[in-house]
């Protein structure tokens, strides 16, 4: 499973590291130290904190240390939260700050993508079509 350091996950929920560190200083996010004492969040973790963020937000729960988000090219960078297989056609929905997007795809997409819960990828939008790249 993929962890993301206290940077890494402030710039993917759209905040600064500061307000990272304070929400895993008051156990908001779950976190652990690696062999070099940094901590990390689990990807899982990550994804499920996302979702609880943005739902805060949408909510009325911004704060001051948000950041306005961005579209550059249409792509959205964040972490994959939901991966539904089907037979023939599969379902991955990404947290990108604020932003949730679906996206419809073929199994094997996503399978050759090794796209799972937790881990960082990218939708770029174009037109009506959401494409995932892995990152």
């Amino acid at each position: 499973m993929q962890s993301y350091t206290i940077g890494q996950a402030a710039r993917l929920l759209g905040v600064s590291p500061d307000t990272a560190r304070r929400w895993a200083d008051a156990g908001r996010v779950a976190t652990h130290r690696d062999e070099g004492g940094r901590r990390l969040i689990d990807g899982r973790d990550l994804a499920a904190f996302s979702v609880e963020v943005a739902q805060g937000q949408a909510h009325g729960g911004a704060g001051e240390d948000d950041v306005p988000y961005t579209s550059a090219r249409n792509a959205f960078p964040g972490i994959v939260t939901a991966v539904k297989l089907g037979d023939v056609a599969a379902q991955v929905e990404i947290q990108a700050g604020p932003h949730r997007l679906v996206s419809l795809l073929t199994r094997e997409a996503v399978e050759e993508l090794g796209l799972e819960v937790g881990m960082q990828a990218t939708a770029r939008v174009k037109s009506t079509n959401v494409h995932i790249d892995r990152t």
